[in-house]
């Protein structure tokens, strides 16, 4: 019997489809022990802080790190920069990123260009669905929320999400950063609190248009506010 298409996929594709009524987002930095469990960390607060239970649930969020440090727990920093924003870090450990992590992302947010530069470099097709961070915010910011479908039940959020990746895909290369340095997020290993909070603040500010334009539910007023001068 001939094999079918599926069965001569590698393993790792084979076994990890992307489901059309799930979407998984994937943030990616070196050692996925700061910038990426923080960015991870404050969008799943954020998703099930705006959506229903069941809504919320149809979006996944992970992330790895291209030298990841397998089964390492979150740097204490960036657990106290979580905390302080109210968000769970318990149970977290970082990974190395894999194919099968790339293959399973439907969007894919890198915090620097040479992160996003290695996601693009291990194929299936990342292209058009890896982004840094702030690049994608910045797209997003120029995306018409009217143009991406309106979020009414558990399977809507998940068409508004490849929507909203397809628009700022068709977008790249038309608006460009002022800077390569603009579209990144420092990293702050082994830097004191202080700059972890700057870290945190420059990630959270960015999240917040892209979980608004994801959701179509914009963040309360207060959360403008760094949380520990509140």
């Amino acid at each position: 019997m001939t094999a079918s298409l599926h069965d001569r996929l590698p393993s790792y594709v084979a076994v990890s489809p992307r489901p059309s009524d799930y979407f998984r987002i994937l943030f990616v930095c070196t050692g996925n022990v700061c910038r990426s469990p923080i960015a991870e960390r404050l969008t799943r607060h954020e998703l099930d802080t705006r959506l229903s239970e069941r809504a919320a649930g149809r979006i996944v969020v992970e992330s790895a790190g291209t030298w990841g440090h397998e089964g390492a727990p979150m740097e204490a920093h960036a657990a106290t920069v979580l905390g302080e924003y109210g968000v769970d870090s318990r149970n977290f450990a970082g990974r190395e990123l894999l194919d099968e992590h790339v293959v399973e992302a439907d969007l894919v947010l890198t915090a620097t260009l040479d992160h996003r530069a290695q996601v693009i470099s291990m194929g299936h097709a990342a292209g058009l669905r890896t982004f840094t961070l702030k690049e994608f915010t910045r797209l997003v910011r120029s995306i018409d929320p009217a143009t991406l479908p309106e979020v009414g039940s558990g399977a809507e959020v998940t068409e508004r999400a490849r929507a909203l990746v397809r628009a700022a895909a068709a977008l790249r290369g038309w608006l460009l950063a002022s800077s390569p340095e603009a579209d990144e997020v420092g990293d702050p290993y082994g830097a004191p609190i202080g700059m972890f909070r700057n870290c945190g603040e420059e990630i959270f500010h960015a999240l917040d248009p892209v979980v608004t334009a994801l959701t179509g539910v914009p963040a309360p007023r207060h959360q403008a506010q760094r949380p520990w001068r509140s």
